[in-house]
This record gives C-alpha cells, sequence and structure tokens, in this order.
C-alpha cells in the first residue's frame, strides 16, 4: 500500500479537520469504513435479506481477518460485543474452587479487573500486581503466582502508561507453571504485531474501536483449540449449538469451537466496519505500521523534553507502545480544554496527558500540536494558570 500524503487524506478524512491523537480511546473511521457501513445498509433498506447469505459470506471472512491479525486458527475466533465481555467468557466460563486465584497487575483498566473481582463470591482472590512507574515488572508478576493460580491476565499494552507487557515471557512462564494466560489486547491490536501461537496466549479480547480503526459495540474474542473444553459457555442462545438453523430439532451439543461462545445473531453492520478496517490495517502492514507510529513517537517524546515535560513512558525499546503520557506544572484539564477548541483530539485523566497518534498522522501535525502547546505554555497566559 502506498502511504503517502495524499492517500492518506482521502482515507483519513479527520485529517481535514482535527489533529487526532485520541486512537488509545476511541478512533475516527477510515473511508472504507464508513463505505462498508453504507453499503451494507444500503443493500438492507432496499433488498431486505434477500443477500443474507452473502452477509455470511462476510461474516466468515471478517472472521479470518482478525485470526490473521493475531495468527489464530479461524475456528478460535468467535466475535463479541466488547472486552468486557470476552474476558467475562473467561471468568465466568472456568470451574473455580474456593481458595483459586488469578493474577492481574494494578494498572489494568477495568475491563480486566472487574470480571475477576466478580468471582469472589465463589471464594476466588484476584492477586494485583503492583506497578512501579508503570510498568509491570516480570518478577513482581511472577511472585504473585502459587500453586492455586489459575489465570494471569495482563494488557498487551497498559492504558495509562503505555507499558507494553512482555506477552513472550508471561507465556512461557504461564505453560510452564500450567496456568492458564489471558490478554486484554485492545491497546495494540492494528498498531502492534500479535501472535497468540508465539506467546501461548490462552484466551485475547479487544474490542475493534481503538488502534483497529473500527466502531465501538464490536471485537474479537480468541481461545486456544487447547483449553476450549475449560470454558463453559455461560451465556447461550440458538447459535450456541451444533445445527443450529434446524431450529426446532431441539439439540444442545455445542459448537466444536469459539463459535460456541456467539450466542445469537450477529452485529453484522459492524462485523462488515470491523472487516473493512482489518482489511485496511492488514494491507499497510502492522510491521510498517507499527515503524510508522514509534517513530511517531520518538518526535513526540523529544518535542516533549524540550519544552521540560516530564514523560511517563518507559523508553525501552522493548517496553515502548504507540501511546506517550506526560506531565507538567500546569492545569490539564485546562489544556485539554485548549487543545479541543484548536481542533486536537488527546487524552487528559489520573494526572496526566496521553497521545496516542496512528500510523496516518504525519510530522506536519506534530508541529501544529507543539505550536499549541507552546502559545499554552507562553508566559502570561493566563489558561495555564
Amino acid at each position: 500500500m502506498n502511504l503517502n500524503e495524499g492517500y492518506l487524506r482521502q482515507e483519513f478524512l479527520v485529517k481535514a479537520n482535527r489533529i487526532y491523537f485520541d486512537h488509545a480511546k476511541v478512533s475516527p473511521l477510515p473511508r472504507c469504513v464508513r463505505d462498508a457501513v453504507n453499503a451494507f445498509t444500503k443493500d438492507a433498506s432496499e433488498h431486505g435479506t434477500k443477500n443474507y447469505k452473502d452477509w455470511m459470506t462476510e461474516v466468515e471472512r471478517a472472521r479470518g481477518q482478525f485470526a490473521r491479525l493475531i495468527n489464530s486458527d479461524v475456528e478460535e475466533v468467535a466475535f463479541v460485543k466488547n472486552t468486557s465481555e470476552g474476558i467475562s467468557i473467561v471468568a465466568n466460563g472456568l470451574d473455580w474452587k474456593a481458595g483459586d486465584n488469578v493474577v492481574v497487575p494494578d494498572i489494568e483498566f477495568p475491563a480486566n479487573v472487574y470480571p475477576w473481582w466478580n468471582l469472589k463470591r465463589h471464594g476466588v482472590e484476584t492477586r494485583m500486581v503492583k506497578a512501579k512507574g508503570g510498568r509491570v515488572l516480570f518478577d513482581d508478576l511472577v511472585a504473585q503466582t502459587n500453586e492455586r493460580t489459575r489465570i494471569v491476565s495482563v494488557s498487551s499494552v497498559e492504558c495509562n502508561s503505555g507499558f507494553k507487557n512482555d506477552l513472550h515471557r508471561i507465556g512461557a512462564f504461564c505453560k510452564e507453571r500450567n496456568i492458564l494466560f489471558c490478554v486484554d489486547a485492545i491497546q495494540s491490536l492494528g498498531v502492534l504485531p500479535m501472535d497468540v501461537k508465539r506467546d501461548n496466549i490462552d484466551f485475547l479480547a479487544a474490542d475493534g474501536h481503538k488502534w483497529m480503526l473500527s466502531v465501538e459495540g464490536l471485537g474479537g474474542f480468541y481461545i486456544s483449540k487447547d483449553v476450549l473444553e475449560k470454558i463453559y459457555p455461560v451465556t447461550v442462545g440458538w447459535d450456541s449449538v451444533v445445527n443450529a438453523w434446524d431450529f426446532m430439532n431441539y439439540d444442545f451439543t455445542f459448537r466444536s469451537g469459539a463459535k460456541r461462545f456467539e450466542e445469537g445473531s450477529f452485529n453484522t453492520m459492524s462485523i462488515y466496519a470491523l472487516g473493512a478496517a482489518l482489511d485496511l490495517l492488514l494491507e499497510a502492514g502492522i510491521e510498517q505500521i507499527e515503524s510508522n507510529v514509534l517513530a511517531q513517537g520518538d518526535c513526540l517524546v523529544e518535542g516533549l523534553r524540550q519544552r521540560d515535560m516530564k514523560i511517563q513512558n518507559s523508553m525501552i525499546p522493548e517496553e515502548r507502545s504507540g501511546i506517550i503520557t506526560f506531565t507538567f506544572a500546569g492545569d490539564l484539564p485546562q489544556l485539554a480544554t485548549y487543545m479541543a477548541e484548536n481542533n486536537v483530539s488527546l487524552t487528559v485523566r489520573d494526572g496526566m496527558v496521553r497521545l496516542s497518534p496512528h500510523f496516518y498522522n504525519s510530522q506536519d501535525e506534530a508541529n501544529r500540536f507543539f505550536d499549541l502547546l507552546d502559545s499554552f505554555l507562553k508566559p502570561g497566559n493566563a489558561r495555564k494558570k
């Protein structure tokens, strides 16, 4: 794919209106995603379900693209409405015993905390690994495990600090100790390479609306065929079983793969969106996307350091992601307001400013961001007080 500025402006219409450094929150939609949704709604409005078989063909094609993105077998992929649902499938489906525990970092987004805390009623302990400077140290994580640890669950990239966990090292440890390994991948899929087989990941979940450039409310869930039977489907419906379309011939036999967790009708329109977004990302190349984003991060970090901002990220190459966070001795909410008024999208929360550019952002946009930041920081500017 030719990633020249002309193409990027045509595909990412947001570039005409905003500097969008907020993909760790919710992404703007590429033109191809908009067009895929419009094509589906046009078909459905003009023809009803006449082309339903074509819809299902696209559903399975998109499933295959998600499997390709994470290097899994297609039979190991199910569609879910969000990351929380995917993790909850695992949390609620295991045969827990009182005294079991799950190990989770203490800087996770709640999607990877509350499903585990919800198991307290079963006598399951959630052991929180204390992060240090936004980093989850491997030795600290290992120290929280014991003979009753059933699962280690981490984010591929931590949502605030941008710290990239060493999934390969954690996965190898879990496999050696016969501990299940679950990954919330929402802050890396679409911008960093993922290989569930290489990293011995048993479960993975991610909504599509961040770095995957798709819509909210539709994501992918991976469950390794090696552990499929360990997770009982707690939520079931007509489509969870074999011969699902033989409606009145009741046969409560679960499907053989991850589709058993798709209990009812698909969010077909959103699957069209995700499929188009995955096509774009895979054609651009995840390795190329990663290289572009990390290079942008280098420029942003350098510019922030020149302005005496305190960088909160680890700058160890193996620990970096697409997220850059910083702080300064000023009014962060006022900065957020100022940037929003000047058509810059970023996130301010938990005492930090978070920047998350994608591969289509440019050096010109970074320069414009720094011009605005300099204006905000200019002596006598009451807005920074």
